[in-house]
């Protein structure tokens, strides 16, 4: 035994790797941003909150999952940066949160600086586009814990929203209509299912590109349309698909139907269901089906959402409405 690195643990390429992230980092501070990069900790100036009568922090954590696979088929690592920032971004917004920062976790059996900085760079593009500051991270390198060639990313986003602006559901009732934000893609659910049905059936080597196409963002488009838009509830529609998230903000009471013929679900999932065998309730059970982002608002208000939606080029649909239904039920028709 000579030390660290017969351990398996590379101290000189973690260090490169810091090297290599810091123009992307700090390419995505703000004014806000209190202290420079490489310390112990990041620090933001909130005081500006104090615009905010009641200002409330919101906070979110996720992971990548098994997307970083495609991503190591393709050797293709910027898009799984944007994902993990732009996933966070909309948990955030699920309250009606603005993003206030960012921090990342990016684990491997070995740590290749090339790939952590293609990773940085892409949550460097991500956050600049939120106005959401990289303020810290961690890059760990384990041997043993991760197997050999495998990557883990996550992050952990803090946003703020005023008390008055708050988006829990409790305002939804019967009546209200449910407008549908398409999704780039799978997003970042369903990796494990869509990777064995479509590898494993021979096609997906040619739908790789489309499988590492970025988780969007709706941040931007929802909040500007929230300021004249009442918003009663919003889901983002990841791990659990339509029917585990939708139920996540009904009142007591209400449930919803969806018209599954609102909308064009793209290909990739319907090969997916085809080649795998899988249900149609299961496949809104797992992925997004084209719909990556619900808004419930008054159904005398839809139109002008849609229209709001449309004219930021935001592919949006009347999906559906909430009922007087079994708490939390989700029915599809069509």
């Amino acid at each position: 035994m000579a030390g660290y690195g017969a351990a398996g643990v590379n101290r000189d390429a973690a260090n490169e790797s810091v090297k290599k992230i810091g123009f992307f980092v700090k390419k995505t501070f703000n004014k806000n941003v209190f202290g420079g990069f490489g310390s112990f900790s990041g620090a933001i100036d909130v005081s500006f909150l104090k615009k905010y009568r009641r200002p409330i922090l919101v906070s979110t954590i996720d992971g990548v999952g098994t997307k970083v696979k495609i991503a190591k088929l393709r050797n293709k690592w910027d898009t799984v940066g944007q994902d993990i920032v732009n996933h966070c971004s909309n948990d955030i917004l699920a309250v009606g949160g603005k993003p206030l920062f960012f921090l990342d976790y990016i684990a491997s059996s070995k740590i290749e600086p090339k790939h952590v900085a293609q990773i940085v760079k892409g949550m460097g593009i991500a956050c600049k586009e939120l106005d959401c500051p990289l303020v810290g991270g961690e890059t760990a390198e384990m041997p043993g814990v991760y197997e050999s060639g495998e990557t883990d990313i996550a992050g952990c986003m803090v946003g703020a929203v005023d008390a008055k602006n708050f988006v829990d559901g409790k305002k939804i009732r019967a009546g209200d209509a449910l407008i549908g934000l398409a999704s780039s893609g799978l997003h970042t659910n369903g990796y494990s299912l869509a990777r064995k049905v479509l590898l494993e059936s021979g096609v997906g080597e040619k739908f790789l590109h489309e499988l590492l196409l970025v988780h969007k963002s709706y941040s931007k488009n929802v909040l500007d349309l929230m300021e004249s838009v009442e918003v009663k509830g919003i889901v983002h529609v990841t791990g659990g698909g339509f029917v585990e998230n939708i139920p996540r903000i009904l009142p007591k009471g209400i449930g919803v139907r969806i018209d599954k013929g609102a909308w064009g679900v793209p290909e990739i999932f319907r090969l997916i269901s085809e080649k795998g065998n899988v249900g149609e309730l299961e496949m809104f059970r797992v992925f997004n089906m084209g719909i990556g982002l619900i808004l419930v608002v008054e159904e005398s208000a839809a139109q002008k959402a849609l229209g709001f939606l449309a004219k930021r080029k935001e592919k949006a649909f009347l999906i559906g409405k909430a009922i007087k239904q079994m708490e939390g039920r989700v029915l599809f028709h069509g």
